[in-house]
């Protein structure tokens, strides 16, 4: 299969332009040959009455009888044409056909008025008629109907003479307007090349919006959707570079601990104190995967924006309940009354399924991981308005170090545990990307009260 090539912008538009002209010129090219024969009938119509009237004057009445006074040689001077074939009917209600011919047929519907024109045919030729009734002195006078009628050859003459002169005028517009069109069409296209070529030396390495002021409206729209994409571009290196950054700070230190205690544990010849170092080793990858995890999740959380999320109806009593299930067995380690309260029909919201477990999930951590062991964490649901509470019992955190544990790889000094300090940045992140918030207030407990609003809402 072939597929056509790139339609060139030039020849696009002239198409549909000059296509529309040349119908646009054909049609007054009709018009005008209509309007030409209308002027045509029109004046071919006064000639055939002005003929009629004439013949009015050789009528005389006596004693209410008509009489006709012309002469032959008048009737056919008054026939005689070079062109078109004239005739003509003189008509008495009382005597009949007084002069001219019986070949003209009468017209095919009585007469409306003391004028009536209409189209005949005779001896197969279409004419021209008119039938006038002659003004009487008196009503008992006799009535006179007049009847003058003319072949069509000089109507149809003229009409083409017309129509034929006004081609070449129609003509010289369409050339002109074909010029005009042309060059207008160019500079339009000079202009699209112009910030195409603007484009192209657009220098990749400062993404910076391009300047849509001095471009032509049309284009504006186009240029508006580049300057977007380079936002979502910046925004997402900024992430990016982000990441990297963060990465590689929190990453080397583990990792070079990790090295030091396996070149340690290798130089052990005591086998006892080679399995409590490989122990170590251990815990310090189990804790170097939970801070990748952490640092993975936080770069799709910054790098995504809603349109990128797989947004989907989800039931967060179902979702709510998993979470708890995945922390069962960490709650009953440390001894803590894990619990759920809220309503048992499902409660939906529009988001991404798996940030939101994952934002619930850190949060269920924390709270087990910096609460008191052998307390109570509680995951609260409420549908209207829609938020999520998760309280602990524990020492809780001061007011003015609330914003701090916010920040991504930050951690109280004396923490229990060994977190990265992700958890909650990563949460808030996700809670954002949902249109809420998330807020850290007092738990009635006396712990912390981790506090996340959907729809716009506040704590």
């Amino acid at each position: 299969m072939f597929s056509a090539g790139p339609t060139s912008l030039r020849a696009m538009l002239l198409r549909r332009l000059w296509l529309p002209m040349l119908l646009l010129m054909l049609g007054s090219a009709a018009a005008s040959y209509l309007l030409a024969r209308h002027y045509a009938e029109q004046v071919h119509d006064g000639w055939l009455w002005d003929s009629a009237m004439s013949l009015t004057t050789s009528l005389h009445y006596q004693d209410g009888a008509v009489r006709l006074d012309i002469a032959p040689a008048t009737v056919r001077m008054f026939e005689w044409d070079t062109v078109d074939r004239i005739y003509s009917a003189i008509e008495s209600s009382r005597d009949g056909l007084l002069l001219g011919e019986a070949v003209i047929p009468p017209p095919p519907t009585p007469p409306s008025s003391q004028r009536h024109f209409y189209d005949a045919v005779i001896d197969g030729e279409p004419v021209r008629a008119v039938r006038i009734v002659a003004p009487r002195p008196s009503p008992q006078a006799d009535e006179v109907a007049i009847t003058v009628a003319e072949t069509r050859h000089k109507r149809s003459m003229l009409a083409t003479q017309l129509l034929l002169s006004s081609i070449p005028l129609q003509l010289l517009i369409l050339v002109l307007a074909g010029l005009v069109i042309w060059f207008a069409v160019g500079a339009g296209v000079r202009a699209a090349n112009r910030a195409a070529t603007r484009l192209a030396r657009y220098d990749a390495s400062h993404l910076q919006p391009v300047d849509v002021l001095d471009s032509p409206r049309e284009l504006r729209a186009l240029a508006h959707a580049f300057n977007d994409l380079i936002g979502r571009l910046s925004h997402a290196q900024d992430a990016q570079q982000r990441f990297i950054a963060n990465a590689a700070h929190q990453l080397r230190t583990p990792l070079a601990a990790l090295q030091v205690q396996l070149e340690r544990t290798l130089r052990e010849s005591d086998e006892a104190a080679r399995r409590e170092g490989l122990g170590r080793v251990s815990s310090g990858l189990v804790r170097l995967h939970h801070l990748t995890h952490q640092i993975l999740m936080l770069n799709r959380a910054e790098a995504a924006d809603q349109q990128m999320l797989a947004m989907t109806e989800v039931d967060l009593v179902q979702l709510s309940r998993q979470v708890l299930e995945r922390y069962t067995d960490q709650a009953i380690a440390s001894d803590v009354d894990l619990g759920y309260e809220g309503p048992n029909a499902p409660v939906y919201m529009h988001g991404d399924p798996q940030l939101l477990r994952e934002a619930l999930g850190n949060l269920i951590d924390n709270a087990l991981c910096y609460g008191r062991r052998g307390g109570v964490v509680t995951l609260t649901l409420t549908p209207e308005p829609l938020r999520i509470l998760v309280d602990d019992d524990g020492p809780g955190i001061p007011v003015e170090e609330r914003g701090q544990v916010l920040e991504r790889f930050h951690r109280r000094a004396g923490s229990p545990g060994e977190g990265c300090g992700l958890g909650l940045a990563i949460a808030s992140e996700i809670t954002q990307l949902h249109d809420g918030q998330l807020q850290l207030r007092r738990s009635p407990a006396g712990g912390v009260r981790v506090w996340l609003g959907f729809g716009g809402q506040s704590a």
